[in-house]
């Protein structure tokens, strides 16, 4: 069989994180994403974001843009949005997440191009959503998570509040935009007509925090930051520990939640502290909660004497939830997602060979495979002159024009 979305042709108009993510994952799922930049010799600016090299482009440009085609437009030249006009024609979806209002004043919007192609699904991620109060503000990662309340209970009460280190607003937006793709291609099938899909950042953020708004449906308090240095709430064993040898991510999460009784024999018998299942301190939920600190010691004890792998692997094949901290180039070299070929090796024509994380999505009946993010305007000539229509001498003319590069 061939891939999932084979045939499905995507303009992608995205930049930076939150839109590259949704397309990456779209391109990883086969289908054919076709990324315009802006013909000005810089393009997206996830290029140069974090460059550690001025003359090649930035690992943070390469983890987002794997399987895609680059071509470059000048979009205020009328030549140039004629010619992105052209591309649309024929496209299944388009997707930006230009800033609010950009599109429809290039003459791009939804309206615009939905009277080019009915069938064309808009996919548009921003920052606040196109209408409401918030809608002119721009968003970024940290603002998404302060005004979802992601950023309100992360942390440690007698401190500021911490903004989360993986990315909830950028790619969680960009995943939950892909649904929404996906489910208006579904939905195509029957009306034969496209659809707008729009999701806010802030929006998807709370999506992701929805559980900690628990508390506050309750009895409407603010759910409160994590108040211990283990990362443990009052009354639960459960959390981080130290062990050795002690260095900053010298450290697991134990996972011995109270409501979840049967976890602790397991833990106990892989500790072979089994004498401590029928102690009356510990005997029962009520009773560990009871002498959570006193039983917190004990685990913190053994654990403290081994290094987090050991650790880990001991609890997991007993059945208790553990993980080992891995810092992340411990996580390029984890076997376990090596094996998976999560993290995979990609040649480069200037970067050479490096690893690359892969799509956490795996079909049966469809390989998702990862190949290399594409170089500034690499694949101008071809989707110009096959999907534009243009000769070569179309093109040289259009080039000297500046109009693309």
């Amino acid at each position: 069989m061939g891939k999932a979305l084979e045939g499905i042709r995507v303009i992608d108009m995205t930049h930076d994180q939150a839109g590259p993510s949704c397309t990456q994952m779209l391109a990883w799922l086969g289908a054919e994403v076709i990324k315009v930049e802006m013909a000005d010799g810089i393009g997206d600016r996830a290029r140069w974001l974090r460059r550690d090299d001025p003359n090649l482009d930035s690992y943070f440009f390469l983890l987002l843009n794997n399987n895609k085609k680059s071509i470059t437009l000048n979009l205020r030249d009328p030549k140039g949005k004629e010619l992105f006009k052209t591309l649309i024609k024929d496209a299944d979806i388009m997707a930006e997440n230009r800033g609010p209002g950009a599109m429809d004043r290039l003459g791009l919007g939804y309206e615009d191009l939905k009277a080019i192609n009915p069938r064309l699904i808009y996919a548009a991620v921003k920052g606040f959503g196109s209408y409401g109060p918030y809608s002119d503000y721009k968003c970024f990662e940290p603002v998404a998570q302060a005004t979802s309340g992601a950023l309100s209970c992360t942390g440690f009460d007698d401190r500021p509040p911490a903004v989360l280190g993986a990315n909830v607003g950028d790619s969680g937006t960009g995943m939950h935009t892909v649904i929404g793709i996906l489910a208006a291609l579904v939905q195509r099938n029957v009306s034969n007509e496209g659809q707008l899909v729009e999701v806010a950042m802030q929006e998807a953020v709370l999506n992701l925090t929805r559980v900690r708004f628990t508390g506050t449906l309750t009895d409407g308090s603010a759910e409160p930051r994590q108040t211990s240095h283990e990362g443990r709430r009052p009354g639960s064993v459960g959390g981080l520990f130290v062990c050795a040898p002690g260095g900053p991510n010298d450290y697991v999460y134990l996972m011995l939640p109270p409501d979840n009784p049967g976890m602790f024999p397991l833990a106990m018998d892989a500790m072979s502290r089994s004498d401590l299942i029928e102690d009356e301190r510990f005997s029962t939920p009520e009773s560990r909660t009871a002498n959570a600190v006193e039983l917190g010691k004990i685990i913190e004890k053994w654990i403290a004497q081994r290094d987090k792998r050991t650790v880990m692997s001991t609890f997991a094949a007993a059945g208790v939830p553990c993980g080992a901290v891995y810092d992340t180039s411990e996580v390029m070299d984890d076997p376990h997602l090596r094996e998976r070929e999560t993290i995979t090796e990609i040649k480069h024509p200037t970067r050479d060979t490096y690893p690359m994380i892969g799509s956490p999505v795996r079909l049966s009946a469809s390989s998702v495979e990862v190949t290399r993010a594409p170089l500034y305007g690499e694949h101008s000539d071809e989707i110009f002159s096959t999907l534009g229509g243009l000769s070569q001498a179309d093109i040289l003319e259009l080039r000297n024009a500046k109009v693309i590069i």
